[in-house]
């Protein structure tokens, strides 16, 4: 089992940066890739990047045009540029079987923090 937990959301001007955090425990992490998604109001929950705890290969959607980045030690980060104000949602922390890395569903993932909220102004 894995537990997460999301920090660093907060309100943030048009441009600007956020660093979210994602503190991960359990057992067998070697296992597993860790991923980052987002849910704004009315929409589907989005994938944004996955990364694998053993091996640290990353994969991020093409739509955040190199704006996020995921990384990791012992906690996960999705760092955060050039914010825009569609980028304002709750954002989530989620873990999954590295198997087919990398699954870009969110059926893939058994794991969830909770979330945090961003909300970017223009």
């Amino acid at each position: 089992q894995v537990q997460l937990v999301e920090s660093g959301g907060g309100l943030v001007q048009a441009g600007g940066s956020l660093r979210l955090s994602c503190a991960v425990s359990g057992r067998n992490l070697w296992r597993y890739a860790m991923g980052w998604f987002r849910q704004a109001p009315g929409k589907e929950r989005e994938f944004l990047a996955a990364i694998t705890w053993s091996t640290i290969r990353t994969f991020h959607t093409e739509s955040l045009e190199g704006r996020f980045t995921i990384s990791r030690d012992n906690a996960m980060y999705l760092q955060m540029n050039s914010l825009k104000p569609e980028d304002t949602a709750v954002y989530y922390c989620a873990a999954g079987l590295a198997a087919d890395f990398p699954q870009v569903g969110s059926e893939a993932y058994n794991y969830w923090g909770q979330g945090t909220q961003v909300t970017v102004s223009s």
